[in-house]
């Protein structure tokens, strides 16, 4: 006889306030409430409902420790029944064992009616029927020590919260990720943002770690919030997500060379822009003759790293591929390169947007999208590509270092665990990005054939914290 809803909850509610009163001084009523809670979730979906709330009760209690009950005849007396071991239920670990043997005995003590007791036909085959059910449940319950989800589950974990640029985002979703931080007793909820809105706007009071992708963005958040650690589990860098008949279009226009990986000459690029060519005006273009500048899409480099790190790889070929310093040579970058920015029309506040219309629209909205590495590489593993999909790396790019800036003692263990929890780098490495053991990240490229540049001896340092701000000061001029 299945057992409503409304009865389980009342029966549910009042398991939780017997364990709050028991266990009052050992724990406060909110780690009671989580315990249950917790346990409850091992028997969500399952059809058998009857003794849910017992078997609740007992695992409840196991792990808010028997030994400082207040009410010691609480727990059931184990020694009151064998049916379930005679019944054939074996099991090797005698916590198992217990706690099936004793719901059993406390199930039958309250739902075999009495006059069955005399027929002892009748009570072997209710009896057979219970312990059948509590075996199985108790299985289903407690006998689950390998799945880290399921071990987990049963211990009240800490909640930790995180703002994270947006390309993190299906890193903290993926469900082996939560396990993984779960197993050292954490639960992360993060709120994606773009990395300089982190640092810009975004209100950190509410957040125990900021994880922007940038050393740049993450020293000013730093500065702001005056602390000093910092941890940089993985790094990605700078791409350029594209499509054949593109590159094909920009290798005869000498702006892009194929090879094992494809890149992307940044100067040659520079001086087409500056000229306002467009797509009609290159020389054999019958694939996309589209009346638009050729531009390199970005998101908006007032709030989004990634056009903060086109901006300084653009600025230093500006320079005459120098690292920008001081106000004239600033004046001079700006100069040069707004207009790549100014040039595009609407730009969205973090990447995760233009990669999604790369990967859903085509080439007839995104020709050409300024990306991180691991989002191309992280579509990839999950086969979300396109067969003319292609990865351009520019030449020079900009490694960006997905930095962990911890607010409190929570955020810093899980910056630590970041950096340092093989399973957690592992899984960075299946995102896409490149974790502290950069074989990791060779190795789920080589499976899934990317074709991907391990070494990327082109690579520009971004220019300096204050220098980084002036130039984006000046671009966001630009727009006015």
């Amino acid at each position: 006889m299945a057992v409503d809803a409304a009865r389980e909850e009342k029966a549910l509610r009042e398991v939780t306030n017997r364990l709050v009163e028991d266990y009052g001084e050992a724990h406060p009523a909110e780690r009671v409430e989580a315990v249950v809670g917790a346990v409850r979730k091992r028997f969500e979906g399952h059809s058998v409902r009857e003794f849910v709330p017992i078997l609740v009760e007992r695992i409840a209690r196991r792990e808010l420790d028997p030994t400082r009950a207040k009410n010691p005849a609480a727990e059931v007396d184990l020694t009151k029944s064998t049916a379930a071991r005679e019944a054939g239920e074996e099991n090797s670990r005698e916590g198992d064992q217990a706690d099936a043997s004793s719901v059993f005995a406390a199930v039958a003590g309250r739902f075999i009616p009495a006059r069955l007791v005399e027929n002892k036909r009748a009570l072997g085959v209710v009896t057979a029927g219970i312990v059948a059910v509590l075996a199985v449940a108790a299985i289903m319950a407690v006998r689950q020590p390998d799945s880290p989800s399921t071990a987990t589950a049963a211990a009240a974990l800490t909640t930790v919260h995180g703002v994270v640029g947006s390309e993190k985002s299906a890193f903290f979703d993926d469900p082996k990720v939560a396990d993984a931080l779960a197993k050292h007793g954490f639960k992360v909820e993060v709120e994606p943002a773009g990395s300089r809105q982190i640092a810009t706007s975004v209100d950190l009071g509410k957040y125990d770690f900021a994880f922007p992708s940038s050393s740049a963005a993450a020293e000013r958040i730093q500065r702001q919030s005056k602390v000093s650690g910092k941890y940089v589990p993985f790094s990605s860098p700078m791409a350029i997500a594209t499509f054949k008949p593109i590159a094909d279009l920009l290798t005869q226009a000498g702006i892009v060379q194929p090879g094992a990986t494809t890149t992307f000459d940044v100067g040659k690029y520079l001086g087409l822009a500056e000229k306002g060519v467009q797509w009609t005006q290159l020389q054999g273009n019958s694939t996309y003759s589209v009346p638009k500048n050729v531009l390199v899409s970005t998101t908006d480099p007032r709030t989004s790293n990634s056009a903060a790190m086109y901006l300084a790889v653009t600025a230093y070929v500006a320079n005459d591929n120098t690292i920008v310093r001081g106000a004239k040579a600033e004046d001079y970058a700006v100069s040069r390169v707004s207009r790549l920015f100014t040039r595009q029309g609407y730009t969205e506040s973090s990447s995760d947007g233009p990669f999604k219309d790369y990967l859903s629209n085509g080439m007839g909205t995104v020709p050409m999208a300024w990306i991180y590495e691991a989002q191309y590489v992280d579509a990839a593993v999950h086969n979300q590509l396109k067969p003319d999909m292609v990865l351009m790396y520019p030449t020079p790019t900009v490694m960006s270092q997905h930095t962990v800036v911890p607010l409190n003692d929570k955020g810093d263990q899980i910056g630590k665990l970041l950096t340092t929890d093989p399973d957690l780098q592992r899984l960075a490495a299946e995102h896409g990005f490149r974790p502290t053991d950069v074989g990791l990240f060779t190795n789920v490229t080589a499976a899934h054939q990317v074709p991907v540049d391990a070494n990327l001896v082109n690579q520009v340092s971004p220019p300096d914290y204050d220098t980084l701000e002036h130039l984006l000061d000046g671009v966001a001029k630009s727009y006015n």
